[in-house]
């Protein structure tokens, strides 16, 4: 069983949670990427991540069907506007641990597809959620030669506020994220466990069959829902 920690919903908040294919999801008119998010990737990163904050929280609220829970807009817009800022290889493979190294390309394809499919179906419908949030970015402390950084951030709205910080990586085309942390649990970590538990149980195939299983869930009630 694939465990999902109640703490990540609060991940539609902070914009990775999104991140995932719109593959296995039926697909609706494309969302025109924003040229100003691609630019501020290759400036400091806390500039990048306030870009795609900006961008994402300003089209969810400027439509009323992804707010409804429309999941084909949603996944078009993560397509679009989070993905391809996001370097999901590593997050796959660091979510899975070192049998990710065992894994044949095939497998480590499927690895990843079915992960970003996880994420989607998982913290879809908690998108409808953002609407009066707004973003704080904490004080950076970095250096202009660091490849690797984190930025801080706290979601205040309705309720307490949500601690979320994201680690980036330095990319050639920029800065791309690659791990988030949503009220002290990174997002890799809660599912390094799990993940473990079904490859030691049955092996790499068995934990994309888990994952698939899993998909299908989540699918058939959206599609109900």
């Amino acid at each position: 069983m694939l465990k999902q920690p109640s703490s990540l919903r609060v991940l539609a908040l902070s914009l990775l949670a999104l991140a995932g294919t719109g593959a296995a999801i039926a697909q609706t008119a494309p969302v025109a990427p924003n040229p100003a998010v691609a630019a501020a990737a290759a400036q400091a990163p806390d500039a990048f991540v306030k870009a795609i904050t900006a961008d994402v929280f300003a089209t969810v609220k400027g439509d009323k069907a992804i707010q409804s829970g429309d999941v084909r807009k949603l996944i078009a817009v993560v397509d679009t506007k989070i993905l391809p800022h996001v370097n999901f290889q590593r997050m796959t493979a660091s979510a899975v641990g070192r049998p990710w190294r065992q894994a044949t390309p095939e497998q480590q394809k499927r690895l990843q597809e079915e992960f970003k499919t996880l994420l989607v179906y998982t913290y879809a419908g908690a998108v409808a959620q953002i609407k009066d949030q707004t973003v704080e970015f904490r004080p950076m402390r970095s250096r202009p030669e660091d490849t690797e950084v984190v930025v801080r951030t706290v979601v205040k709205g309705q309720g307490d506020p949500i601690q979320i910080d994201y680690r980036l990586e330095k990319a050639a085309s920029g800065w791309k994220i690659y791990d988030v942390n949503v009220l002290g649990a990174w997002l890799v970590q809660t599912y390094q466990s799990s993940f473990a538990q079904e490859v030691n149980a049955s092996g790499i195939d068995g934990l994309i069959a888990k994952l698939v299983e899993r998909n299908k869930q989540l699918a058939n009630k959206k599609s109900t829902g």
